[in-house]
């Protein structure tokens, strides 16, 4: 199934594709969907108001998820261009339901930088409660993937060395537009080309086979920490490519159009605009 979270004249709605309609779930979006135990035979069978795919206006795909947790050098080359050694153990940081944006929202360049940086990304969304998952638990705790651009404010992200700052901007992280179930793109650990282009030229490419931790793994790694709830959100981490690594460096101004897209889940893509 494709899932999504549609802005509607009446309010968010949850929605599942259908071909070229979006047919109306009955919840208000998918976190409300999703904490539903049985939300997979719920969107099943929903047959509610249809609404066309063409125009359509995509919230975050989990507008208000209780936690996103984020995956640092989680991808080989990635990590190498940053000058950095493999890790042993996943890099952790968050985001907050403040930052997220749909996927065709303009990203509002902040005024207080001149380094704002891409990063595509795979998204796992939690559909089951784990704590302390095992393998197999944590397999079944994946609802599905979506697309994240875990956009970055360089300058802000290495004033110190922690990156919260630099990562947690108001409204700067599209996220959806679907939340595609894994039936549909080869199970919990998917093998799906990612790539980012700015204004059509393509700027990062990598597969998320390559992922060093996989989503599996991330599920048992964080769920041991803390508990993950349903509509919570782990992104898996971005290839090479961004541009605060090349040489000369490249950031996003406004005018330009970033687009994080994943084989089989969809793309955001979104204007850059001046504050």
């Amino acid at each position: 199934m494709k899932l999504a979270t549609l802005r509607t004249a009446d309010g968010t709605r949850a929605v599942r594709r259908d071909g070229d309609t979006l047919v109306d779930l009955g919840y208000a979006d998918l976190g409300a969907l999703l904490a539903e135990p049985d939300w997979r035979q719920r969107a099943r069978a929903a047959a509610g108001a249809a609404h066309p795919v063409a125009g359509a206006d995509f919230a975050p795909v989990v507008p208000q998820p209780s936690k996103v947790i984020c995956v640092g050098h989680n991808y080989t080359e990635h990590i190498k261009e940053m000058g950095r050694e493999l890790p042993a153990h996943p890099t952790l940081f968050p985001k907050f339901a403040d930052t997220l944006l749909g996927a065709r929202d303009p990203l509002v360049k902040p005024a207080e930088t001149e380094a704002l940086d891409w990063e595509v990304e795979l998204a796992v969304v939690i559909g089951t409660a784990v704590r302390r998952a095992d393998e197999q638990q944590a397999a079944d705790a994946i609802a599905g993937f979506t697309v994240m651009n875990d956009i970055s404010v360089r300058d802000w992200q290495f004033r110190t060395i922690e990156w919260t700052q630099g990562k947690i901007w108001e409204r700067s992280t599209p996220l959806g537009p679907y939340l595609v179930t894994p039936d549909e793109v080869g199970g919990v650990r998917p093998s799906l080309r990612v790539e980012t282009l700015v204004d059509g030229q393509l700027m990062q490419q990598d597969d998320t086979a390559t992922l060093l931790f996989d989503p599996v793994f991330l599920v048992r790694y964080i769920s041991t920490v803390i508990t993950l709830r349903p509509g919570d959100v782990i992104a898996t981490g971005t290839p090479a490519g961004v541009g605060n690594a090349r040489d000369p460096q490249v950031f996003l101004r406004p005018g330009q159009t970033v687009t994080t897209r994943i084989a089989g889940l969809g793309a955001c893509s979104n204007q850059v605009v001046a504050p």
